[in-house]
């Protein structure tokens, strides 16, 4: 009695590790592409107050790394009219780098399926193209339910959601919204340049 209880016990312990083996591997895997955090740093406005992955390889970026910058985030796409704006937003990016400007690109596939390639295939685009050396981001969604949280403050704060790619939202040093700005506004339009000047002076 003794021997059968004890290979009862085993086979209903071994029963129990391969249920747990086999919900483990079946269990769908969550490689987000945006997690909220909590910023380190006192002085990082809450706007900034997310983490994404870097575009390149993958790694976490802490946008609070950006506080006390003058940020303008767009939303891009590899195969769209406006694409040629990524040359307008790297030569900003170069001219006003050194007194405090980045540029911050979100690819999104969200407007007619033009942004439909991996990561390695919209960095390679990017920099091959264009030469771009400004920070971008993991393919995400800027719109609607699915929205990166980044967006959905940004969505909040200005009453304005991307209608297609190549949107701008302009952020100040403190973290207030400057203003957003269609997609017809080219990189080099007086009025995007005179508020980026007007951000880096305060």
């Amino acid at each position: 009695m003794k021997r059968l209880s004890m290979v009862n016990i085993i086979f209903t312990s071994l029963l129990s590790l391969l249920a747990f083996s086999a919900t483990a591997q079946t269990a769908p895997a969550t490689a987000a592409v945006t997690t909220v955090g909590t910023a380190s740093d006192a002085n990082c406005p809450a706007i900034l107050h997310y983490t994404f992955n870097r575009l390149q390889d993958n790694s976490k970026q802490d946008l609070c790394q950006y506080a006390g910058k003058v940020i303008l985030v767009v939303n891009t796409a590899s195969f769209c009219g406006f694409t040629k704006q990524y040359e307008g937003l790297e030569a900003l990016y170069a001219k006003y780098a050194d007194k405090g400007l980045v540029v911050l690109g979100f690819p999104s596939n969200d407007f007619g399926k033009q942004e439909p390639g991996s990561s390695k295939e919209i960095a390679d685009f990017c920099y091959n193209t264009y030469g771009v050396k400004f920070p971008m981001f993991a393919k995400s969604s800027v719109q609607g339910d699915q929205a990166n949280p980044l967006y959905v403050a940004l969505i909040k704060a200005t009453g304005s959601t991307p209608k297609w790619n190549f949107h701008k939202y302009l952020i100040d040093r403190k973290g207030n919204i400057v203003d957003h700005y269609l997609s017809i506004t080219t990189p080099d339009s007086h009025t995007l340049v005179s508020d980026i000047e007007k951000a880096l002076a305060n």
